[in-house]
């Protein structure tokens, strides 16, 4: 991205921040909607590569229920900008009453224990409001990973942005972020993080939804070496304004195997949590890039295919690459979104 068009999309997201928190709640749903409705209509690569992957979670889908969840997938997704934008302005009961998570105790007992807990998550939902939810209505603090965006501006604005809703974010690049969040963990504090795309050589291979696709090492390796509780986290929308969402059954650190095999294991085990979540819920899976490895150009996937990090050397997560342009009606951009690298 040149330096004109990195200044042109941080302008972007600081006027979608500085007006969309403005607007009466319902504006901001219709402008999210016709937004997403206009990027559908385009047919950009965003939108053909979101159907694409809805191919594979509903593998006996028409062509034409293809193209109906992808415009839902497209409002899915603009809903989750619109409450971001927003987010900043939201009152403290709007957020309490924005989210409504089942199985908490999963949660909360592990807390409790004081062990440290990291929840991992996919892109489904909006996972800016779930953690709001949980600084506002837990009181709870956590630490989760940013990537570095260009322009550094666009970085800084996000670091305030979810610095604002009470989250410690870290860096991804430099290499202290891994030591940072076991550190936290071994005080018994919580963490969460981004945890259903990884392309880098320190992914680890799995089978997800038939197919070989790469996710990141990170959370399993922090949960080997911390004894943290490591939760799979999916979230999902209804027809209300409230997000819905499921702590599910914690990831059990295999009793036998070397450290590669327990976090090829565990990795699997996330894996298989985040696709029941999408499979019940794959319009709010906002996933408009390349995941499955059959989908990459093989020049350019690492030669480390399948091969776990140790848990010293592991990066948290390898999640959603730097942002390629405020959301916008063209929306066709491989990207989706900029959660960041390791962020859930």
């Amino acid at each position: 991205m040149s330096r004109a068009a990195e200044k042109l999309t941080d302008a972007l997201y600081g006027v979608a921040w500085s007006t969309v928190k403005k607007l009466p709640e319902p504006a901001a749903v219709g402008l999210g909607r016709r937004i997403a409705d206009l990027a559908w209509k385009r047919r950009g690569k965003g939108v053909l590569r979101l159907e694409a992957n809805y191919a594979r979670v509903v593998p006996d889908a028409t062509p034409q229920r293809l193209a109906e969840l992808s415009k839902a997938g497209m409002r899915s997704y603009m809903r989750y900008w619109m409450e971001s934008f927003r987010l900043p302005a939201w009152s403290e009961d709007r957020i309490k009453n924005g989210f409504a998570p089942q199985d908490l105790h999963h949660l909360t007992d592990g807390l409790d224990s004081g062990r440290g807990v990291i929840l991992a998550l996919p892109h489904l939902g909006n996972w800016d409001l779930a953690g709001a939810w949980v600084t506002t209505k837990l009181k709870t603090p956590f630490t989760t990973v940013q990537e570095r965006q260009k322009p550094e501006s666009l970085y800084d604005r996000f670091v305030a942005y979810r610095s604002g809703l009470g989250m410690e974010v870290l860096p991804h690049t430099g290499g202290s972020a891994f030591g940072t969040l076991a550190r936290r963990l071994r005080a018994g504090g919580l963490v969460c993080l981004v945890a259903d795309r990884d392309l880098s050589a320190s992914g680890v291979e799995v089978t997800f939804f038939g197919e070989s696709a790469r996710m990141p090492a990170g959370p399993a390796a922090l949960a080997q070496q911390t004894g943290a509780l490591l939760l799979p986290v999916t979230l999902w929308y209804d027809a209300s304004p409230v997000m819905r969402g499921r702590v599910h059954p914690p990831v059990e650190v295999p009793a036998t195997g070397t450290r590669a095999e327990k976090t090829a294991a565990m990795t699997q085990a996330l894996a298989d949590a985040f696709a029941t979540g999408i499979a019940e819920h794959p319009q709010d899976w906002h996933m408009l890039q390349r995941l499955w490895l059959a989908d990459l150009d093989p020049a350019k996937v690492p030669t480390a295919a399948g091969r776990a990090p140790s848990a010293r050397g592991a990066q948290p997560s390898q999640g959603t690459p730097s942002p390629q342009g405020a959301p916008s009606s063209e929306g066709a951009q491989e990207t989706a979104g900029p959660r960041g690298e390791g962020t859930p």
